[in-house]
C-alpha cells in the first residue's frame, strides 16, 4: 500500500475521532476503524466527504433516518446507516 494512501487513511481516522462531541467521536471512529481497510480509494474519498458533514446532520441520519440532500446515497451512507457498535 502506498504511503500516501496510509496518510490519507490516518487523516480520515483523525477526522472521525475528533468531532466535537464525545458521542460522535465514539460512533464515527468505531465505524471508520471497522471499515477503513476494506474500502477502495474511491470509497475512502466518499468517506472523507461524509465526514465533512456536520454532526447534527450525521446524527439525525443515523438515529432518526432523516434524509438530507447533503448526504449522498452511496456505499458509505448505506454501510453507516446499518452500522452498530459492538
Amino acid at each position: 500500500m502506498s504511503e500516501e494512501l496510509e496518510i490519507f487513511k490516518k487523516k480520515i481516522l483523525y477526522r472521525a475521532s475528533y468531532r466535537g462531541t464525545k458521542e460522535m467521536d465514539i460512533l464515527l471512529s468505531a465505524f471508520v476503524k471497522r471499515y477503513i481497510n476494506n474500502l477502495s480509494e474511491n470509497e475512502l474519498k466518499e468517506l472523507e466527504n461524509f465526514l465533512e458533514l456536520d454532526d447534527e446532520t450525521i446524527l439525525n441520519f443515523y438515529n432518526f433516518n432523516k434524509k438530507n440532500k447533503k448526504i449522498e446515497k452511496n456505499l458509505i451512507s448505506e454501510i453507516f446507516k446499518n452500522f452498530k457498535i459492538k
